[in-house]
């Protein structure tokens, strides 16, 4: 339940703290009072997208903060999901800054909007006059008969498996239409990768095959360079090597009178016997170098048809050209075994379609059998409301698809004479009837299940009198198993409030706020007195509003 409410400059409100009670709670006001501002600052602790426009002083933020007792609400795992502190006494806040940054808090621990959301659902039930609409909603409608029939966890587990099974619908068609277009591109997937496998690619092979063409090609020239080469190490005539030899015989000569020469005569001799090794390898390539018309052919052959395949593929190496050719022999493959994995596929969402079936089967089985109890329950509340001819029924139809809610679809239709078919709400019942119809769903929920705390703001707009007085003590009964707030402007309704709150605008020299005082059982005398016959009081309605609330009270006694 909502044990406290604490507004920080929201709009009118300026400051306001204020402290809530088990039971029914009636809140009036003139209209432009700021009811509805009310509500505005607590939906943002429910989740709301806040508005720096809700900022009365621009120059500092918005704070709405919200305690609620959750003792009794099996809230645990909410909080264990989203790795939140429990606390029996929960607190929510809601801090708008003055840019407009806002910042949402669950017991002090930094929560997202989400996060607020999801509990905020499990916590509070706002009903506003527009919300009225609601009751020609189909999902609502289902909603009400899923309450009666408690099947808040065989729709939990629908959920998970609807999920699964969209999961594995979506997997199967992609694999279909990957099969499809695979299919498409086979035949020119298996001839590019004929190609690549026909050209026998080898890593490396580029380079090798690029170097030894230059060398075919320029045979003649390298066989010139590398025999002159020789010619002139080791010739007959006058080569390198025999000069460095006599050079050799003279400087030993005159090593014994001369030492200092003897480092440099070690250092031609092992000139001359690199330049000798030198020789040798020189003569040893010159004699491998040969022109080879043919190879030079098969090599230039070889290295077009590679850069042929390189230019289709846009690549510039063979190490390119074998990744290409081994992702082609995957797809290939990969097509050749989709009409396995189509099956595989295929068989798994049989499976979860089966799963699906027979809990969507168990929904309608569920759904069905308290169909008659709710139009039964609705018909005797509509007479108990002024209605005595109300017929309500529940049109069902069993879908072909499923839905995340089952295959089931029910639409609710009313008739407020026996003389006129039951149609759709929305296209026959007046707002005063929608107003009822919406009471009486609601009452029906909050009776089958637990609901912590429900706000109607104005729920029973539309009506008057008599009626207004029933409705009333449908509200009472509803209060005494649930925390509810009414905000009303009927007496017959405001009278049967255990706690009686006015909200009142408050003007000051530069400003207007809007505040809001618990009322004292004079005050609230006076308060339902102007509800009866406005601003002028007169003593009759004083009376009236004292007989009111003294007959509300009695009667509330003898029915605890």
């Amino acid at each position: 339940m909502l044990r406290s409410l604490f507004i920080q400059n929201y709009a009118l409100i300026d400051e306001l703290d204020i402290d809530f009670q088990k039971g029914f709670t009636i809140i009036t006001g003139e209209t432009g009072a700021g009811k509805s501002i009310l509500l505005g600052a607590l939906s943002l602790i429910l989740g709301q997208r806040a508005d720096t426009s809700a900022l009365q002083d621009k120059s500092r933020k918005c704070v709405v903060e919200g305690s609620f007792d959750i003792s009794n609400y099996n809230l645990k795992e909410f909080f264990k999901e989203n790795d939140l502190d429990y606390e029996d006494i929960t607190i929510i806040r809601r801090e708008i800054s003055e840019r407009g940054k806002s910042r949402a808090f669950i017991n002090d621990t930094p929560v997202n909007l989400q996060q607020v959301r999801q509990l905020g659902r499990s916590l509070v039930d706002v009903h506003s006059q527009h919300q009225s609409l609601v009751v020609g909603d189909n999902l609502f409608q289902l909603s009400v008969l899923d309450s009666l029939a408690d099947n808040a966890s065989l729709l939990s587990e629908y959920s998970v498996a609807y999920e699964d099974y969209r999961n594995k619908l979506n997997s199967y068609n992609s694999i279909i239409e990957r099969a499809r277009q695979s299919q498409t591109d086979l035949d020119y997937y298996k001839f590019q990768l004929k190609q690549l496998n026909d050209t026998r690619l080898v890593s490396g092979e580029q380079k090798e095959l690029e170097e030894e063409i230059k060398v075919l090609n320029n045979a003649g020239e390298i066989k010139s360079a590398l025999n002159k080469a020789v010619e002139v190490l080791t010739g007959e005539e006058l080569s390198l090597i025999n000069s460095l030899r006599d050079i050799t015989s003279d400087l030993s000569k005159i090593e014994s009178y001369f030492p200092k020469i003897s480092g440099l005569y070690q250092r031609l001799e092992s000139s001359i016997i690199e330049l000798k090794d030198i020789s040798s390898e020189v003569a040893g390539l010159e004699e491998k170098v040969e022109f080879d018309p043919s190879r030079a052919d098969v090599i230039t052959e070889r290295l077009d048809m590679i850069y042929s395949l390189q230019q289709k593929h846009n690549v510039s190496s063979v190490e390119e050209l074998i990744k290409i050719r081994d992702s082609l022999e995957e797809k290939v493959n990969e097509i050749g075994s989709f009409d396995l994995r189509i099956e595989e596929e295929k068989k798994r969402l049989e499976q979860a379609r089966e799963k699906l079936e027979l809990l969507a089967g168990k929904l309608t089985s569920s759904r069905k059998q308290v169909i008659a109890k709710l139009e039964e329950w609705m018909e005797n509340q509509l007479k108990e409301l002024g209605i005595p001819s109300a017929r309500f029924v529940v049109d069902y139809k069993l879908l072909d698809d499923y839905t995340p809610y089952g295959k089931d679809r029910v639409n609710y239709l009313f008739s407020a004479n026996r003389r006129s078919e039951p149609m759709e709400l929305s296209k026959v019942a007046s707002g005063g009837e929608i107003s009822r119809v919406m009471l009486s769903l609601k009452s029906l929920v909050a009776s089958s299940r637990s609901l912590p705390t429900i706000i109607f703001d104005e729920i029973d707009a539309g009506v008057s009198g008599e009626i207004a007085d029933k409705m009333g003590r449908i509200l009472k009964r509803m209060s005494s198993s649930i925390q509810l707030f009414n905000i009303t402007h009927l007496p017959q309704v405001a009278a049967r409030g255990d706690y009686h709150y006015l909200v009142y605008k408050k003007e000051e020299k530069h400003s207007t706020r809007t505040e809001i005082k618990l009322l004292e059982q004079k005050e609230r005398v006076r308060e339902i007195a102007k509800m009866l016959s406005g601003e002028g009081l007169s003593d009759a309605a004083m009376e009236n509003a004292r007989e009111l609330l003294n007959s509300k009270q009695s009667f509330a006694s003898k029915n605890k």
